[in-house]
């Protein structure tokens, strides 16, 4: 019995060999992250220089930013990610980008649109070292939950970025999700695509919570990640942003359900 439970295959040793793996998983990666970030961030020093003067809106350095994010896909092997419905993105053109919110790891995900996006993120994420920098190079909206003038000149800066043509991005539950279920969405996005008459196009993600954790350092091993980009909703028809808000967040509840049934299949 003893030798039974000492046994390379029992599950006791099975489970800290696992969490060992995980483990030196995550010190490499944090470990490359930080390198790699200190020579991106130089490099986006020098697109930003180069491309500013022509490059008005900022997309070249932003698809540099979107190269950045995807780096830490491209080099590991046991992420994966599919990016499906990509046609439904503009190139040129206002939209208002809506998703749901289940991880960091959504950050490097969403990068893998590659499309032109302002991000609407928490004013803290522009004071981390490196990637703040990026994110204040690029011109990105941050935003203070909470606070009633912080919400108010993010509404105003993401306003004048639709004015020009240029779509924001932005995660209406506020938060992470804990358990994967989306959270009630609030009504900024909703009440800027109605003012704007700007088309609000859903985008739901799956398996991104494998990726980067709510709370610690010690990452999943391996995760499928997968972007469906839904066609645009026109506000047009909708008389209040309530009811823009609830059939944009019915549309991501449904079409989250019918991904997760495909993967469980599979």
């Amino acid at each position: 019995m003893t030798g039974a439970l000492n046994s390379p295959l029992s599950p006791s040793r099975a489970c800290g060999t696992l969490r060992a793996i995980r483990l030196l998983f995550s010190i490499v990666f944090w470990t490359f992250l930080g390198i790699s970030s200190l020579l991106l961030f130089l490099g986006a020093v020098v697109v930003w220089a180069l491309t500013t003067p022509f490059d008005r809106n900022g997309l070249v350095l932003h698809l540099y930013s979107c190269f950045w994010a995807q780096l830490y896909f491209y080099v590991n092997p046991l992420w994966h990610l599919k990016v499906d419905g990509r046609e439904h993105l503009p190139w040129k053109g206002a939209a208002v980008l809506v998703s749901n919110h289940e991880s960091l790891g959504d950050i490097l995900v969403l990068f893998g649109l590659y499309r032109p996006f302002k991000w609407v993120s928490k004013a803290a994420n522009f004071k981390l070292p490196l990637i703040g920098w990026n994110m204040h190079l690029n011109r990105y909206v941050p935003l203070v939950r909470g606070d009633k003038a912080s919400i108010l000149k993010m509404l105003a800066q993401s306003e004048a970025w639709l004015a020009r043509g240029v779509p924001i991005l932005m995660f209406p539950e506020g938060t992470r999700s804990e358990d994967g279920q989306l959270k009630p969405f609030k009504d900024g996005a909703f009440a800027l695509a109605l003012k704007t008459q700007c088309p609000i196009i859903p985008i739901v993600l799956t398996g991104t919570a494998r990726t980067l954790p709510k709370h610690g350092l010690v990452l999943e091993t391996s995760a499928h990640c997968h972007v469906q980009v839904m066609p645009p909703v026109d506000p047009s028809g909708f008389h209040d942003v309530a009811a823009l808000r609830d059939h944009v967040r019915d549309l991501i509840v449904a079409e989250k359900a019918r991904l997760e049934a495909l993967s469980a299949r599979a």
